[in-house]
């Protein structure tokens, strides 16, 4: 028992004589300790500038053609010729596709045939309503006269009448003849597979050919593709964050890896009124003009918008910025005294070398590197001071 209390008293000297120990080595000061914080800390600085800055979104995406439409026929038939190959250049009302057209030529033959019997019957109808008016004039008057008698007048009116439907009929038939015709006209020139004419402003070129003559072909089976080349649409899509600053009328520039030491100049179009759910994205179009024919649909693009532009703006190294407990902020140098303190600052445009300062008003100098070694009203160092 009496070992238990002799060796507890030993542990609580020992244990006594070490806390002793550690307080005063904690105490000494080290040269990285308080000591080593009051030395100076070498930094480089830069000075706090006023100019222009500019916000550039960048974005990629692909150019499409301004227009692509299929030629393909209204009607069924035999290809008998396509007078275009992929790369060729047309123009609106060009003869792109032939047809065989005896079929529908037959057909106008017969239409014809038919409008001339119609017209024949007419002019017999004609004569005839004629006939039958002057014999109910004639009848109506020998009534008048007591001559002819009330049943006669009857069957001379009912004739007439009878005679003059028929003429309206056999004119109807004409007019039914000459819409058949023109039907058989317009099916005609179905075989004739022509560019529309409303593109006669485009710069036109043959994207596609899916067929070669002597195919068999229905209505609306696409023969080729045809592109405007005039003027492209760079498709690109913009984040939620910048969707605010995109409007129609917003310059682009845009480059392309087919073309890497050139840029070319569009302007926003249009943007989706919506973003999409499940990107958060809203797709841009940019129109470009291709008045050279250099950029072709399919290519992949990058397009920079400047978004934004502050005249006069305070800059600082973009290095320049910390972040210090969550708050963004720079240290200011006081270089006649040789110490810096930390402002906590208002970030507005970035780009790649500067930060705009919105608040507060900075002037002189900004520490650019080295600061992650100061604290506030540390002294500092220059490099050419020695």
């Amino acid at each position: 028992m009496k070992k238990i209390w002799l060796y507890l008293v030993v542990f609580l000297a020992v244990g006594l004589l070490g806390f002793q120990v550690y307080r005063k080595l904690a105490a000494v000061p080290t040269a990285n300790g308080a000591a080593g914080n009051k030395s100076p800390v070498a930094v480089q600085t830069a000075p706090v500038t006023r100019s222009a800055i500019t916000r550039v979104g960048h974005y990629t995406g692909s150019l499409l053609a301004a227009s692509e439409f299929i030629l393909a026929p209204k009607i069924a038939g035999r290809i008998e010729k396509i007078a275009v190959r992929i790369g060729d250049p047309v123009t609106a009302n060009e003869l792109v596709a032939v047809l065989d057209d005896a079929e529908y030529r037959q057909q106008i033959a017969r239409a014809t045939a038919e409008l001339d019997v119609a017209r024949a019957t007419v002019q017999e109808r004609r004569t005839t309503l004629e006939n039958a008016r002057r014999e109910y004039d004639r009848t109506r008057v020998l009534r008048q006269k007591q001559i002819a008698s009330q049943s006669e007048l009857d069957a001379a009116e009912a004739n007439y009448r009878r005679e003059e439907a028929r003429f309206e009929v056999a004119k109807a038939q004409v007019a039914q003849s000459e819409a058949a015709l023109k039907t058989a006209e317009v099916q005609l020139a179905y075989t004739r597979i022509r560019v529309p004419e409303h593109f006669a402003d485009g710069r036109l070129v043959v994207g596609e050919r899916f067929l070669d003559p002597g195919a068999m072909v229905a209505a609306n089976t696409p023969i080729v593709s045809i592109l405007d080349l005039r003027t492209l649409t760079a498709r690109i899509h913009v984040i939620e964050r910048d969707y605010s600053a995109i409007r129609p009328g917003l310059e682009a520039t845009l480059t392309t890896d087919a073309f890497a030491h050139r840029e070319f100049v569009g302007r926003v179009s249009r943007v989706a009124p919506l973003l999409k759910e499940t990107s958060r994205q809203a797709r841009v179009e940019i129109e470009v003009p291709n008045d050279d024919g250099a950029l072709k649909p399919g290519m992949f693009v990058r397009a920079a918008i400047t978004l934004a532009r502050h005249d006069d703006a305070i800059l600082v190294p973009l290095a320049a910025l910390i972040q210090r407990t969550g708050q963004a902020g720079v240290f200011v140098a006081d270089l006649p005294a040789a110490t810096v303190r930390f402002v906590p600052v208002t970030v507005g445009i970035v780009d790649n070398r500067y930060a705009e300062i919105l608040q507060p008003t900075l002037s002189g100098h900004v520490v650019t590197l080295g600061h992650h070694l100061l604290e506030d009203g540390a002294p500092i160092r220059l490099p050419d001071a020695g």
